[in-house]
């Protein structure tokens, strides 16, 4: 069963805009606006699902592309500058968030092959949101299961699976290692499923062939190739139906995860965005021009 996102840049333009940014030098007046283009909408959908407030949401997008013209000199050019904003907006949330630490479900605890029911899906294609008779209503209580995930989860597979950056960014983002990004991301991904799978049509589910110990050693295999982008390495003949079942059950959650990618930019945020530009604008100008009026008369200086 094949995989149908690839785990990519943090957005689609995402290369073109580092080499672009490479070209701005030390610029940050030059590089804030085809920041805020680029990535504006992405940063509200992780401001959104980080914060469950829009007023929040809009504050802390605001905060983070003031954060990115104040620090610009530490971006390096090398990298996707989508990582680089949503790694200020994750910590700049988390300094300033209330956290509820909650006990997640054990991965035992959420493997569904205990389940009498599975999704009635297509097992010859990937499932996507389409596949969803009541499409906007599963994506709204996508974006609630996400919202009661515990903090820590939410943040993985938002950055994970929403905004589909790599494990070693999500990793480096969270300062914390891949494997455990991977573990959150995995139990987070079978708790939104057994919530998804209230909104889509169901079956009896077929009768396991394999010993459990087998199921869940696929089921791990079927998590580890989301997580890289990848088709499943086992082939579909070695795979029983009710495992089939379940992965393409996985494969619907992971797409309709990706439809909450993009927020829409309030008009308030995008007026505060316009003023920050013509802000950082002045202020780079104001800099330079000073450096003008100091440079020959150092040099002047340094001849006497």
């Amino acid at each position: 069963m094949g995989s149908k996102r690839a785990s990519g840049p943090a957005s689609p333009s995402g290369a073109s805009l580092a080499r672009v940014l490479r070209l701005a030098g030390l610029d940050p007046s030059a590089a804030l606006p085809q920041l805020i283009e680029s990535y504006g909408p992405r940063l509200m959908g992780l401001a959104l699902r980080l914060t469950r407030s829009n007023h929040a949401a809009e504050d802390l997008v605001q905060e983070t592309f003031v954060q990115a013209f104040r620090k610009w000199g530490t971006f390096r050019g090398d990298s996707d500058p989508g990582t680089w904003l949503y790694t200020i907006a994750v910590r700049l949330w988390r300094r300033r968030a209330k956290r509820v630490h909650r006990a997640p479900r054990s991965f035992s605890e959420l493997v569904p092959f205990g389940d009498t029911t599975v999704a009635a899906l297509p097992l010859d294609s990937v499932a996507t949101a389409e596949d969803i008779p009541a499409k906007r209503e599963a994506i709204r209580d996508m974006e609630r299961a996400i919202a009661s995930l515990p903090d820590e989860f939410r943040l993985a597979i938002v950055l994970k699976d929403i905004l589909e950056l790599d494990t070693a960014d999500v990793a480096a983002a969270l300062g914390i290692k891949p494997q455990t990004v991977k573990t959150r991301v995995h139990r987070a991904r079978l708790a939104l499923r057994a919530k998804l799978m209230r909104r889509v049509p169901q079956r009896d589910a077929p009768a396991p062939v394999y010993e459990r110990q087998v199921c869940l050693d696929l089921l791990r295999a079927k998590l580890d190739a989301m997580d890289a982008g990848r088709g499943f390495p086992v082939g579909q003949s070695v795979v029983c139906e009710r495992c089939r079942a379940v992965f393409a059950e996985l494969d619907l959650t992971q797409d309709v995860c990706a439809e909450l990618s993009e927020g829409l930019i309030p008009a308030r945020l995008s007026c505060a965005l316009h003023a920050l530009q013509e802000r950082a604008s002045a202020t780079w100008a104001a800099r330079e021009s000073a450096e003008k009026r100091v440079g020959p008369k150092t040099g002047n200086r340094a001849r006497r």
